[in-house]
């Protein structure tokens, strides 16, 4: 990997140049498609196995991986139902494998079929309950449903108990646990890592929200700090334009400054996408702003909040849901 610390990019470049002369090399698909996911980068995570996938045969070790890890590529770049139907074939092949099962996860969330999301997961969660770390992110998918359908305290019951049972060290369960457990001892071993943007803005929204002055204050000035020379590093190459207004429109977002934090996400509402993470995750930055549109005594950025929530109803309104409270306050913007 000479020449690529830091530099995600350079390491999928180096990644992609070992599948050309060795498309079944698994570990390589595997960084690459990581890679990728970490880079927003969900057309090049989609085609870095649809490249090699004609070079495999079904007898081959991990051939069903292969079909979950391209499912995902597929749902995150919106072809849902191609998604499902290449997760499922890989569950027939592998029924155990938990990659494919939050394929199907996220085809459901996206296109909220609650119904169809909680029966799924309930029907194969003895298949995928071993699967470790991602067992815990699938009861979040599962918890997910109930919440979305109003079940708000199921959802929490179900996942306050599995994600503890569940959890291990790492910072993937930290984004996932974040949403249910009050506190900062998931955030504060991990303050000053800023290995991705997309795990330091959510350790934000925890010390935020748990009125972690000390904990949130070390954890912008350090990464405002790294940010002032990323070098090749990738992500603190992108902090500077794109994970700081971020923080910083959470940040004025938790002190009523809605005005300020609209300022700040609108110009770069379009490069989300840069921080990694899937549509799913990503999409409680689209509703921080709407929100904050909406709760702002500029009658501008109330029309504003107009136009993003008409493209939820004309776009994005049969492959996710709207928060309830959104859909009751459509009417406060005139």
């Amino acid at each position: 990997m000479g020449g690529s610390e830091s530099s995600l990019h350079k390491a999928c470049e180096i990644w992609e140049g070992i599948l050309v002369d060795h498309p079944t090399d698994m570990l390589a698909l595997k960084f690459a498609h990581d890679g990728f996911f970490y880079l927003g980068e969900q057309t090049q995570m989609r085609d870095s196995a649809a490249r090699v996938l004609p070079h495999w045969k079904p007898h081959m070790p991990f051939y069903s991986y292969l079909k979950g890890m391209y499912s995902f590529g597929l749902l995150e770049t919106h072809l849902y139902d191609e998604a499902e139907k290449m997760a499922k074939e890989a569950l027939a092949l592998t029924p155990e494998d938990g990659w494919s099962v939050h394929a199907v996860a996220h085809v459901h969330e996206m296109k909220a079929e609650m119904d169809k999301g909680l029966k799924f997961m309930a029907s194969t969660e003895k298949d995928w309950m071993v699967c470790d770390m991602l067992a815990c992110h699938n009861y979040w998918h599962w918890a997910l449903y109930h919440i979305e359908k109003v079940f708000f305290h199921r959802g929490i019951m179900m996942t306050g108990i599995i994600v503890l049972k569940c959890t291990k060290s790492g910072a993937t369960v930290c984004v996932d646990k974040m949403f249910f457990i009050t506190g900062v001892s998931v955030t504060q071993p991990h303050t000053e890592d800023h290995t991705l943007l997309f795990n330091d803005l959510h350790f934000f929204m925890v010390s935020l929200g748990s009125k972690e002055t000390t904990t949130t204050q070390r954890l912008l000035e350090s990464l405002q700090e790294l940010a002032k020379d990323p070098a090749e590093n990738h992500q603190l190459q992108i902090a500077e334009r794109v994970g700081l207004p971020m923080c910083q429109a959470l940040l004025e977002y938790d002190q009523r400054n809605y005005s300020q934090a609209v300022e700040l996400l609108k110009p770069i509402k379009d490069r989300f996408v840069e921080i990694g993470g899937s549509d799913a995750q990503r999409d409680v930055f689209n509703q921080l702003l709407i929100h904050a549109a909406m709760k702002s005594g500029d009658k501008e950025h109330q029309r504003f909040a107009r136009k993003l929530i008409n493209v939820f109803f004309c776009v994005c309104y049969k492959h996710r849901c709207l928060s309830k409270w959104t859909v009751q306050k459509i009417t406060f913007v005139n």
